[in-house]
């Protein structure tokens, strides 16, 4: 083999070595552009992402919103934003103010135990009912004069609601929901926070027969038309005038109902039967 041709190879392999290194400095380098434009995207995308949770975390909440709605009283109230609740005969000349809320197991008691004697004076004419529902075990408190919902849950308020549709059906349909929504069957513990499911609440109506099927009932509890009135009706708890902070409680004339203990609501039959017929002589 002759020097030239031996040169002439070694340059030619040095040429193609060249032309190799420099084709993969630039795959290098195209690969580069791409992981650095991939983190700009990923760190914009991050960053988006973060502003996005930012602005949603801000949104007032469904009940928060709900402050600000239009009240749409039901049918069968009076009074400011419809909150006054009185049933009953116009023969009646007592009225008992019944302080309760959805969620309260000790109100769910107090129903079952005592609440077809309630009813059973209620429909002989002995009183009118005045129904005062609140929201506090929700975590629902008054602040500065308007209604701060707390983070305790929906359920009382969402029941609330869901009473306003049965009263805006008849104050028969109205008493028998809150008579099956504090039932054994279908009351949930305090912790289980039931009411809040629109299905659920839809459920235990479905065992009043003015409210089984009644797509307006439904309607209505599925597009939340009462949950303003609902938090209205937490505001009238939270600013009575009788002193009551806690649930149940009893009011006739201005007067607590309690029972044997002289503090707490009459949880007895004997100690209803006792505490009422004073009231009502009084």
């Amino acid at each position: 083999m002759s020097k030239r041709n031996s040169q002439a190879a070694k340059t030619a392999a040095r040429e193609r070595l060249r032309v190799e290194r420099e084709r993969e400095a630039k795959r290098a380098k195209a690969k580069r552009q791409i992981i650095v434009a991939a983190s700009i995207v990923g760190v914009l995308a991050i960053a988006g992402g973060i502003g996005y949770a930012i602005v949603q975390a801000n949104k007032p909440g469904h009940w928060e919103a709900a402050l600000d709605e239009k009240v749409v009283a039901p049918a069968n109230t009076t009074g400011e934003n419809g909150t006054t609740v009185i049933i009953g005969k116009s023969s009646a000349k007592k009225t008992l103010k019944l302080y309760e809320d959805p969620r309260c197991p000790v109100c769910a008691s107090f129903e079952q135990t005592v609440g077809s004697t309630v009813k059973k004076d209620y429909d002989e004419g002995k009183y009118k009912i005045q129904f005062i529902g609140g929201t506090f075990l929700d975590g629902d408190t008054d602040k500065d004069g308007k209604l701060e919902v707390g983070s305790q849950g929906e359920g009382s308020k969402n029941a609330m609601s869901a009473l306003g549709a049965a009263l805006n059906v008849s104050p028969e349909a109205f008493l028998e929901y809150k008579e099956a929504l504090y039932s054994a069957k279908y009351h949930p513990q305090e912790s289980d926070d039931k009411f809040k499911s629109d299905e659920y609440l839809i459920e235990v109506a479905d065992s009043v027969d003015a409210l089984k099927n009644n797509a307006k009932f439904q309607n209505a509890v599925e597009n939340g038309t009462y949950d303003a009135w609902a938090l209205a009706m937490s505001r009238t708890f939270q600013t009575n005038k009788d002193d009551v902070s806690g649930t149940p409680s009893l009011v006739m004339d201005g007067k607590k109902l309690t029972g044997a203990d002289g503090k707490n609501a009459p949880m007895t039959v004997a100690e209803f039967n006792t505490a009422i017929e004073a009231a009502l002589k009084g």
